[in-house]
């Protein structure tokens, strides 16, 4: 049997079709990898030049990794060059050793017996101290703490952050608060803080402080939170023992040397001057709020001294307990009373003037209550000498008006 294959019959247009889709197939197999192929080397080209972008950039320069940290760096970097280091120094003896023998008027001593004794051999400029301060004009005035340029007979010599030195002249000391104002050459360069609102201070608002540690550390950071605000406290430095009122508290380190230096915002504004420390604690430190500071500032621009207006009075704030140990008729104000010998009423003062009496009971200062958190000195601050203030009193339990012309606090 002969077996035959079937023959096909292959249609010529199925044919066309089948040999235009296999080429096509073909050459975009073959476009499709070598496209492929070139991609892929871009895109490594890419990320190796990413990849060196990124490390360049890491190895020359700390990136922050918080916003608070970028804050932090941005406002040293920014304030720093307006902070100073206060060197103080003072014409001192010199001594030196020798030995006596106690003798010699007599013809000596057999035995070489000798007495050492000590004499002065000249005089030497000495540093004594240190302190930091910040430019608060362009003209070159410093505010720093009264405590730091306490010596009237030292010398003081202001460093800037590139090593610069000018000598400084004290054009005020402050007779009420912790602050003073020094003066350098006018060519100097330097260029004044920005000074910030410490009546909006918040408990917990972060904040940077910048000082001379220890008269030694130059432009030194510490960071912390504003502890609490409104403080009174009682610091002593420079012989010196002094009430401060209405500071703030903050647990940004502050040591020696930092006095005077300035308390920051992370916007970069001072918001206080640095001025104590509290050294049986652990970050417990105190600052003056700018706003008092910046009253100081303006008074020796325009008048070349810091004055304070003077009511004459000694008293004792009345709270519950005082009122109720005493029997007063009121648990608010204050009580014009004598103490440790001295008069309740300083003669010839703007009180005296005004009639004021011991016994009275002063209520209010131009309609502002007298309360322990808002003390007559708070209250009274606010003026300056010969302004004219009613005071509201109580005298043996009758309400009166009294007008006072305030006089010149001397220092």
């Amino acid at each position: 049997m002969n077996d035959k294959l079937p023959k096909i019959k292959i249609d010529k247009k199925i044919l066309f079709i089948v040999l235009i889709s296999f080429f096509s197939g073909l050459i975009g197999g073959f476009l499709g990898n070598y496209l492929a192929k070139d991609f892929t080397i871009v895109f490594e080209k890419f990320k190796i030049g990413s990849l060196q972008q990124f490390q360049q950039k890491e190895s020359s320069e700390y990136l922050p990794q918080t916003s608070q940290e970028d804050a932090i760096i941005s406002t040293f970097k920014d304030v720093s060059p307006s902070v100073v280091s206060i060197i103080i120094s003072k014409d001192l003896p010199i001594f030196e050793e020798y030995y006596l023998n106690p003798f010699e008027p007599f013809g000596g001593d057999p035995f070489g017996f000798l007495i050492p004794q000590r004499r002065q051999k000249g005089i030497q400029k000495q540093e004594i101290g240190g302190g930091t301060g910040f430019v608060v004009s362009s003209d070159g005035m410093i505010l720093t703490n009264r405590h730091v340029v306490s010596d009237k007979d030292a010398e003081y010599t202001v460093l800037t952050n590139d090593g610069k030195r000018f000598t400084a002249k004290v054009l005020a000391r402050d007779p009420v608060q912790d602050i003073a104002v020094i003066k350098i050459d006018e060519n100097n360069g330097l260029v004044p803080v920005k000074l910030g609102d410490s009546d909006k201070l918040q408990i917990g608002q972060a904040v940077v402080a910048i000082g001379n540690v220890l008269g030694e550390f130059r432009n030194s950071v510490s960071v912390g939170v504003i502890s609490g605000l409104g403080r009174t406290i009682s610091a002593s430095g420079g012989g010196a023992v002094e009430t401060l009122e209405d500071v703030i508290q903050t647990d940004a380190a502050i040591n020696q040397g930092n006095s005077g230096g300035p308390l920051l915002n992370l916007k970069g504004e001072v918001i206080g001057m640095n001025t104590a420390m509290v050294l049986s604690a652990q970050n417990i430190g105190f600052a003056i709020p700018i706003n008092k500071a910046k009253r100081s500032i303006e008074q020796v621009k325009n008048l070349g001294k810091i004055v304070y207006p003077f009511l004459g009075v000694r008293y004792t704030l009345i709270n519950e307990s005082i009122q109720k140990e005493n029997k007063l008729p009121v648990d608010y104000g204050a009580w014009i009373i004598s103490s440790a010998g001295e008069s309740a009423i300083t003669p010839g003062s703007a009180a005296q003037k005004a009639g004021l009496k011991e016994g009275d009971i002063i209520l209010e200062i131009a309609g502002e209550r007298i309360t322990t958190d808002n003390s007559l000195v708070k209250i009274i601050i606010k003026y300056n000498p010969g302004n004219k203030v009613n005071l509201k009193i109580l005298r043996r339990g009758e309400e009166k008006i009294v007008e006072v012309t305030l006089d010149e606090r001397k220092e």
